[in-house]
């Protein structure tokens, strides 16, 4: 392990090509997703209460041009009266390469928020937050942002990083499909059935997907993002590194998740509902909302966990899998809240 003399050594010698002066202290936050994907954010003190975010990440989707590409979308979040974190480049206006911990990352400092995140605001009332926050992402899709061709991490039919074999919505569905075929043979005429009116759904929407609207997203509106004042108002959101251009409609849904089918519907009608009175949703939007939510939400993870849990009651998953054949055939009008 590493000594404290050597990480302060390291940890100084970046702050320098971000700044004068001397730090007070450091104080570092992991937050690696496995060996391929470090992410570490240091808490700078400089001093007078002072305080900046160094990120260090070394991973396959973290890179100079996509990090200019985030500071740029949370620049528009803060044109429309939001806040975000600026995104600061070293003081030649780079985002520089450096050894840290044994391995080289691209370097860059974000301010640090003096809000806090949802997940620490205790009496916070999350739907109130995120309605707000829905009014906020509705206000980007309105400018129809089309500055990048990186894909957000919430991307369909596309791949968010090099590493992705597929996007995460087939990946969760062939999941589904695997852990199908370990279940009772007197299920399997449901379970194929469930499987091919997945598929060719899937197929379906994409032939009209890639000609939907599109806008540059901030992409994970979760509680560690989310950002409240004092009273627990919303004012804005941190944390962009899975930033991108996404179709809205896609991105919407996407986040929105709720438990089983019926308080999921209900949740999407909310967000449709909120969304609509800042953002017109086209004729095309409108037909695919059904298509859409078809492909994302019957064989999610949650879903795929929620089937798992109920084991050898065959009862209790045949319920399940008529919960989850209905959501991919009952004719859901969604166009009643876009209007």
């Amino acid at each position: 392990m590493r000594d404290n003399e050597n990480f302060d050594r390291e940890l100084f010698n970046i702050f320098r090509l971000f700044f004068d002066g001397e730090p007070t202290s450091f104080e570092a936050a992991n937050t690696s997703r496995g060996d391929e994907d470090f992410r570490e954010a240091v808490t700078v003190n400089c001093g007078s209460g002072v305080k900046y975010m160094i990120k260090l990440d070394d991973n396959d989707f973290t890179f100079p041009e996509k990090i200019d590409m985030w500071r740029k979308t949370a620049e528009e979040y803060r044109g429309l009266g939001y806040y975000c974190p600026r995104i600061l480049p070293d003081r030649e206006g780079n985002y520089p390469m450096v050894s840290y911990k044994g391995r080289r990352c691209v370097a860059y400092v974000e301010e640090f928020s003096p809000y806090r995140a949802a997940e620490n605001f205790e009496g916070a009332n999350a739907c109130e937050y995120m309605r707000d926050a829905w009014i906020m992402t509705a206000k980007i899709a309105s400018k129809r942002l089309s500055y990048t061709e990186y894909p957000s991490g919430y991307c369909l039919f596309d791949t968010f990083c090099p590493s992705d074999k597929t996007d995460e919505v087939l990946e969760n569905a062939l999941e589904w499909e695997k852990y199908s075929r370990t279940l009772p043979d007197e299920l399997r005429p449901q379970l194929q059935k469930i499987w091919g009116l997945w598929t060719e759904n899937r197929k379906e929407l994409e032939k009209i997907y890639r000609g939907l609207p599109t806008s540059v997203f901030q992409a994970d509106l979760n509680p560690t993002n989310i950002m409240l004042d004092e009273n627990g108002k919303f004012v804005g959101v941190i944390d962009f590194n899975l930033c991108g251009k996404d179709v809205f409609l896609n991105y919407l849904f996407r986040e929105v998740r709720a438990g089983d089918y019926e308080k999921e519907l209900n949740a999407l009608f909310a967000a449709l509902k909120t969304v609509s009175g800042h953002y017109r949703f086209s004729e095309p939007e409108k037909r695919a909302a059904l298509p859409l939510y078809r492909c994302l939400k019957p064989l999610w993870l949650e879903k795929l966990d929620g089937l798992k849990a109920l084991g050898s009651d065959i009862p209790a998953v045949k319920a399940f899998l008529d919960e989850t054949e209905n959501s991919l055939t009952a004719d859901i009008d969604f166009t009643v809240y876009m209007n």
